[in-house]
């Protein structure tokens, strides 16, 4: 068995001193602290009596216009609500800002309204901000965005007929975004003044700043309820193009494993050989730079007089004021 040296040997001597030489380090340095509060301010107003007071007042004026520059921002940042598309500055879009809001109507299959909601009290256990829900109340207050990388079935606008499967795609967007919060990064306006944005769900557990919920775009694509719009300008966000294409692809045409068919979903369940929204769009565009200015001058006036009867501010009312202006 090993032998334990005992208590008085010379190894706990020198332990013994060293706690002792340790206890009496400790005693010098609480010898110089303030005993008390009082002892405290005490030496600070000392030590501030000693500074020169050019010196105290430039401090002093840094501190206050730090404070007050990191609480603007800070506001205008997070707590700042912005009533609707005129708000947004060129800086917004170029940095493509991040705006969480809830989307109090959907007005086409590819674009809708939101209230935006900054900063927090917008929902229990910490509600004490309230949204609108009145039309008169939401008037001049929502953000129309349109979603960003896709193409849905066009409706039917000015007596043009709706498109196959308008309605249903309109559906399936209420059913996603109507009545909940979403997510907008803000990308640039279109010709008809709406932000287009790519439109993220709220997710399932984590905080909207720690995580981003489904893409819209790439559930609207894979549900087979819009196509991929592919015009000048147009923005994937991160799954970029080929990926807005696969899952249309996939929509399309879907292949079994052990039967060779097609399983079309959404809006290509009858064949892919039928008019897309953009070949839609294009066709009444050329329609209508055709026409004679008699028949021109008559469309413009019924789009004025449905430009005075709309009340909400929705896309067809912003459409007939622009056709208006013309």
């Amino acid at each position: 068995m090993p032998s334990w040296p005992p208590f008085w040997s010379s190894d706990s001597s020198k332990s013994k001193d060293i706690l002792k030489e340790a206890a009496k380090k400790a005693d010098n340095a609480l010898q110089h602290i303030p005993r008390n509060a009082d002892d405290l301010v005490a030496s600070l107003d000392a030590r501030a009596s000693a500074l020169p007071p050019h010196l105290l007042i430039l401090t002093a004026f840094l501190l206050g216009a730090t404070t007050a520059l990191g609480g603007n921002y800070i506001y205008l940042r997070h707590w700042r609500r912005i009533p609707n598309g005129e708000w947004i500055t060129p800086d917004m879009l170029a940095r493509k800002r991040w705006i969480k809001g809830y989307v109090t109507n959907v007005g086409d299959a590819d674009n809708f309204r939101v209230y935006h909601t900054p900063g927090l009290g917008w929902r229990w256990p910490l509600k004490f901000r309230r949204i609108p829900v009145g039309r008169t109340d939401l008037k001049d207050q929502t953000i129309h965005i349109r979603i960003a990388g896709v193409d849905a079935p066009e409706g039917g606008h000015f007596g043009r007929p709706s498109q196959p499967f308008a309605e249903e795609s309109l559906a399936w967007l209420k059913s996603q975004v109507e009545g909940k919060f979403v997510y907008c990064q803000l990308i640039r306006k279109d010709q008809f003044g709406r932000i287009v944005s790519a439109v993220h769900l709220k997710p399932r557990i984590l905080p909207g700043w720690l995580a981003t919920g489904k893409d819209v775009s790439v559930e609207m694509l894979r549900a087979g309820w819009g196509s991929v719009y592919e015009q000048t300008g147009a923005e994937y966000g991160r799954s970029g193009l080929a990926e807005f294409m696969r899952l249309q692809s996939e929509a399309q045409w879907v292949f079994s494993a052990l039967v060779y068919r097609r399983a079309k979903k959404g809006m290509w369940k009858h064949g892919t050989k039928g008019e897309t929204p953009a070949e839609y769009k294009k066709r009444y565009r050329e329609a209508a730079a055709s026409l004679d200015p008699a028949t021109a001058g008559a469309q413009k006036d019924a789009a004025a007089r449905l430009a005075q009867d709309a009340s909400g501010g929705g896309l067809f009312s912003r459409l007939a004021q622009l056709f208006s202006k013309r």
